[in-house]
């Protein structure tokens, strides 16, 4: 399944997990090598099949995720996990 023109879902890649498309690159991956101080540069260089739209769509991907991310706050369950 394509999600954009740059990020898709296959379950027989990376176990489902959305990658970059013709790839076995996840956005995963991508932000968590961000989130560890790399730079467009350094992703770039490190996987020479991606590019900076990719990164780009990696981002927004995970920015639309969250967007859409439904938190719900059980009453009582902080007080239960400190025994």
């Amino acid at each position: 399944m394509t999600i954009t023109g740059r990020i898709e879902i296959n379950p027989k890649v990376m176990l489902g997990k959305p990658v970059i498309r013709g790839t076995r690159i996840t956005v995963e991956l991508i932000l968590r090598k961000m989130s560890e101080g790399a730079s467009e540069h350094d992703l770039l260089d490190a996987y020479p099949g991606l590019t900076e739209a990719d990164i780009k769509a990696a981002v927004a991907y995970a920015a639309d995720t969250l967007a859409h991310e439904e938190t719900i706050l059980l009453e009582g369950t902080e007080s239960a996990a400190k025994g």
